[in-house]
């Protein structure tokens, strides 16, 4: 009730007159006094409150927005150009997708293919993988074992990035070794190889990333000066792409 007073004493006093400089001050009145009037304000317009609160949303997403663009603008070199985080695509593309992912996440595995194709069909697109595991500690192993396969080459990644992604049913520690051992990888040394501490650092910093975008869930997707959450369709990806292509240097 107090948070509903204040928004709603704030709506008050967001509509009042502004008085003119030649009047004298009023009165102050008490605090009992504004509590009664902003009660009989929401019993008279109850919708002010919920008026309030659309105000207040919208403020604070446009203030979320500003700030993910500005973290976009002054963290691209370090979101585009990790030495450490897995690309796809053409390295040398002009175009830049940054994709950020959990390869338990059901609307994840829904874009592979979609970005598979965008791929397949554009071939200046460089595409940055970015490993976030918000789905639970399954899904940390999995990231862990997609990034420490690369010490075994870039096709056994890729092979397991590709298992990963499709697999279905739950994608538990179990089923990503046996995927991983599927796919050709020394799955004794894989367990190794994840404990190397750069696997850490690497989604360490893939998390600072996310929260500094204001990615919340994924997938999310930086490309250009777009920042995407969640799914798409393929045409709104080639649609960015090429929105992104024109503003890229020349």
């Amino acid at each position: 009730m107090k948070r509903i007073l204040a928004l709603a004493l704030s709506v008050l006093v967001w509509t009042q007159p502004t008085p003119a400089p030649a009047q004298a001050p009023a009165q102050v009145p008490t605090r009992a006094a504004i509590e009664e009037i902003v009660r009989d304000l929401i019993r008279r317009e109850p919708e002010i409150v919920l008026e309030a609160l659309e105000a207040l949303e919208k403020r604070r997403d446009t203030a979320q927005a500003e700030q993910a663009k500005r973290a976009l603008a002054e963290r691209r070199r370090e979101l585009e150009n990790d030495p450490d985080a897995p690309v796809a695509g053409n390295p040398r593309g002009t175009v830049v997708v940054v994709e950020f992912f959990d390869y338990r996440c059901q609307f994840c595995k829904r874009m592979h293919e979609p970005v598979k194709q965008m791929l397949a069909a554009d071939r200046d697109v460089r595409l940055v993988r970015r490993d976030l595991p918000i789905l639970g500690p399954a899904s940390v192993v999995a990231a862990r074992a997609a990034l420490a396969a690369r010490a075994q080459g870039p096709q056994r990644y890729e092979a397991l990035h590709e298992a990963l992604m499709t697999a279905r049913g739950n994608l538990d520690e179990a089923a990503v070794f046996r995927l991983a051992a599927e796919a050709g990888l020394d799955v004794a040394r894989l367990r190794r190889d994840m404990e190397d501490p750069r696997v850490a650092a690497l989604l360490r910093r893939n998390a600072d990333l996310a929260q500094a975008l204001n990615i919340t869930g994924t997938p999310g997707y930086a490309i250009g000066e777009a920042l995407v959450p969640g799914a798409v369709d393929l045409g709104t990806l080639r649609a960015l792409v090429a929105e992104a292509r024109t503003r890229a240097p020349r």
